[in-house]
């Protein structure tokens, strides 16, 4: 896994000359850490510490940064509140996007008398029933539950049924850790599967076979065995991003996972090969070339009654969205997914600020609005 690292924290504090021991603020979002350490022995100083869009599995050794006033945990795979006590001054807090499904855990919070806001948005709580008055009743001091500020005619009567409401939310609490309990051993199953299908696939290209076929397998190799190995790979990712998988933490390790064993078999190749390991996007002459390395298909249409150009690329309906990166410019737009960069020349100018990039809800298409410069006369 991967934690975080001296060398990281270094080159995010180029703001305070690479100093990290008197760092207020860091940045550490997107990074694919796996495991939070380290961070409360080098920057004590802390107030703002912002780690979105990672793979962390657990809140854990930030307890002795006593000035953190601002944590933002979105968009990981964190299942309960924990080790956050002594983060005495701790205003602000962010999981959204997480999978909290223990409620009952933000009663660690209670301890923290300075937090006034909170983000649980998007973890499978906010689906209890009661989840809204449980949360305003045990944290008296908080003042806006995600985004929506706590008056004070809610919270007496958030606290006239808290016993009850805290009932109902320890039975759906329960509930919900027995469903987790059985996604848990579905996941180790289906990893269990790839491991065997794996081994089989090495077997095979080791070749517990006859002489012959291993002749004929090195007589294969001297032409077109990379377009074979090409053809083989776009096979396995298009199963594996197009089977219907729940959205646990284990999926989500299990993608990042995956894509990085792709990379590096693809740098290995590589480097046997002495490929270049660049796609060409843009010439020397500074042309932009329409380009579509992962093999999508995809729509681009004129919408003339918005002023806008719409497209649609279809990608993989299961594929987790923090694996796209939408990139607007005025004449082109360019999408890396998974890594895997497509690029489209637009056939007008567009407005890279004002463009929206959003899933649709039916086929798990990217869609990508963006108006343009032109004015309808």
């Amino acid at each position: 896994f991967l934690s975080v690292t001296e060398d990281l924290v270094r080159r995010r504090a180029e703001h305070n000359d690479c100093e990290i021991f008197s760092l207020e603020e860091i940045s550490l979002h997107q990074q694919e850490i796996e495991k939070l350490e380290y961070l409360d022995k080098w920057c004590r100083d802390l107030k703002i510490l912002y780690l979105q869009n990672n793979l962390i599995p657990k809140i854990e050794n930030v307890g002795k940064l006593k000035k953190l006033e601002y944590l933002n945990v979105a968009l990981n795979n964190i299942e309960r509140i924990e080790n956050l006590e002594g983060c005495e001054e701790l205003q602000k807090l962010d999981l959204t996007a997480n999978f909290i499904g223990e409620l009952s855990s933000v009663e660690t919070l209670k301890y923290n008398i300075h937090l006034k806001e909170l983000f649980l948005v998007g973890n499978p709580c906010t689906e209890f029933e009661g989840y809204r008055q449980f949360v305003v009743a045990t944290l008296h001091q908080l003042k806006c539950l995600d985004s929506k500020e706590i008056e004070r005619s809610e919270r007496i009567q958030a606290l006239q049924n808290y016993p009850e409401v805290k009932q109902k939310i320890r039975e759906q609490e329960q509930a919900y850790l027995l469903k987790r309990a059985r996604e848990k051993e579905e996941s180790q199953r289906r990893m269990q599967e790839r491991q065997d299908k794996k081994q089989k696939q090495m077997e095979t290209k080791l070749g517990f076979d006859s002489p012959d076929s291993l002749q004929n397998k090195e007589n294969d190799q001297a032409d077109g065995d990379g377009k074979q190995e090409t053809v083989e790979d776009d096979e396995e990712d298009r199963r594996f991003w197009e089977e219907p998988t729940p959205y646990t933490p284990e999926t989500r390790l299990e993608a990042h996972r995956y894509i990085e064993e792709k990379r590096r078999a693809k740098e290995n190749r590589r480097h046997v090969s002495g490929e270049k390991p660049l796609w060409t996007l843009v010439t020397a002459e500074g042309k932009v070339l329409n380009v579509n390395v992962p093999k999508l298909h995809f729509s681009l249409k004129d919408d003339e009654e918005n002023n806008q150009i719409t497209l649609d690329l279809a990608v993989y309906r299961h594929l987790d969205t923090s694996l796209l990166d939408v990139d607007v410019q005025p004449t082109y737009i360019r999408v890396l997914v998974k890594g895997k960069p497509f690029q489209l020349v637009l056939p007008e100018e567009v407005k890279p600020d004002s463009s929206s990039a959003k899933r649709s809800q039916t086929t798990g298409h990217l869609v990508v609005s963006m108006p343009k410069v032109c004015k309808i006369i």
